[in-house]
């Protein structure tokens, strides 16, 4: 992908910011969604949100990032994308993004690929055309960590995945996001909304984690050592980040794959990213310097976030084998 940032938006943090408050989002009508709600094998619910208007042959599906959902500026860009190209397009929440608290003992986190095979078995056995699959940020290292566990079945259920601006090493990004400006700002951010969902899950589920200690909780390594690890089969936050990183499982896909990072991401250290020679001809690797974290904001002010989404749309349809079928 050949990016390159406005001039009068320099930096990873304007880059990052301004794509996700400020910059338009598709070029056109604003995408409507039509709900649909799955009961899980476990007795509980995903939401998952349907493109209207558009029903092609191929389905792309995307996978939200940390607190994100079909409102997201990303998904509302690729949404765009979609419907130019003719294709079905859904956005399956995770637990608790839809608006709605789920009722297991559970929410989700950056390496739930058993919730990712689960989801794209379910779509795989609806849908009878082609599909391709992405995930942005923490979606995006769960996609690839499902994609190396199942290794050449993946096959069998997706054509090609990507993954943009996913902390493929979460012990790199879960340090950056904890520091300086990035824990003043993006930590808050997060926390502001995932602490309230913690404590309804407490109300849920009586005795589930240390309230007082979530109270005092600044920083998303305590919360995932309170919350995110114990609840989803980890001993603590290192053990979590450790064993749901995708980065070391990247030789093992056997599936085209994309992981687009940009160098200025502020959540990805650049040194942390993967090389060419450690993920196997299978995964292609862009690495602008530019971006942000899911920025990638193009254009004369205000700018618009459809560059990126485009670029990894094509070469999803593009590996995949899938004959673009553009509307005019």
């Amino acid at each position: 992908m050949n990016y390159t940032s406005p001039l009068w938006l320099p930096g990873g943090h304007l880059q990052t910011i301004w794509a996700a408050l400020y910059a338009r989002r598709v070029h056109g009508a604003q995408p409507q969604f039509r709900r649909e709600r799955w009961d899980t094998p476990d007795g509980d619910f995903i939401d998952l949100d349907w493109l209207q208007g558009s029903e092609g042959k191929t389905l792309l599906v995307l996978f939200h990032g940390l607190e994100g959902s079909s409102g997201s500026q990303y998904a509302q860009a690729f949404a765009g994308f979609a419907a130019q190209q003719g294709l079905a397009y859904v956005v399956p929440h995770f637990r608790g993004c839809s608006g709605e608290l789920n009722h297991a003992p559970r929410a989700y986190h950056s390496g739930d690929w058993q919730e990712i095979d689960w989801i794209l078995r379910q779509l795989r056995s609806r849908h009878t055309g082609p599909i391709v699959a992405l995930g942005i940020s923490l979606g995006g290292n769960a996609l690839m960590r499902w994609a190396g566990e199942l290794g050449e079945a993946a096959s069998q259920v997706v054509s090609a995945v990507a993954s943009v601006c996913s902390p493929l090493d979460l012990a790199a990004g879960g340090h950056a996001i904890g520091r300086g400006f990035n824990r003043q700002v993006y930590t808050r951010m997060f926390l502001r909304s995932m602490k309230p969902k913690a404590f309804a899950k407490l109300a849920q589920h009586p005795g589930l984690f240390d309230a007082e200690a979530m109270q005092q909780a600044s920083d998303l390594y305590t919360f995932d050592n309170l919350f995110t690890a114990p609840l989803h089969g980890f001993k603590s936050t290192e053990d979590y980040w450790e064993r749901a990183s995708a980065k070391p499982h990247l030789h093992r896909i056997r599936i085209p794959a994309l992981a687009l990072n940009a160098r200025n991401d502020p959540f990805v250290p650049a040194g942390s990213l993967p090389r060419p020679d450690a993920v196997g001809k299978w995964v292609t690797l862009w690495q602008p310097a530019q971006g942000g974290h899911v920025g990638f904001p193009h254009g004369r002010w205000p700018g618009h976030v459809c560059t990126m989404p485009e670029a990894v749309g094509h070469w999803l349809l593009q590996a995949a084998g899938i004959k673009e079928t553009a509307r005019g």
